[in-house]
């Protein structure tokens, strides 16, 4: 499986963006899906997953109440309201073919893009 992620760029604080996340090659719909990040000198880390059916979901505290993540069989997105400058970071998408539940841990992904730069100016 191959994701492409696009919807990155550059925005003011409390902007939004929407980000997505397709197969360019194969299909995740039975997998599950996540968005992390790795914002400058920082390690990556997980922002939201979503279980395969798309009934569970997770958020960091960070962004909990301002990121929604969503999927279909072929997409996923991330919508991004009230963005801050701390949200600053490189986002990918990664997916998970154990479906064993919603990893935190890079590691554990199986899938992962390219990475969209996110750059939010205060």
């Amino acid at each position: 499986v191959q994701l492409v992620e696009s919807g990155g760029g550059s925005v003011q604080a409390g902007g939004s963006l929407r980000l997505s996340c397709v197969a360019s090659e194969g299909t995740f719909n039975v997998y599950t899906m996540a968005w992390f990040r790795q914002p400058p000198g920082k390690e990556r880390e997980i922002v939201a997953g979503i279980s395969w059916s798309g009934m569970n979901t997770y958020y960091v505290d960070s962004v909990q109440g301002r990121f929604t993540i969503s999927r279909t069989n072929s997409n996923m997105y991330l919508q991004m309201n009230s963005l801050k400058p701390e949200d600053t970071a490189v986002y990918f998408c990664a997916a998970d073919r154990k479906n064993q539940g919603i990893a935190a841990a890079a590691e554990l992904y199986d899938y992962w893009g390219q990475g969209t730069q996110v750059t939010v100016s205060s």
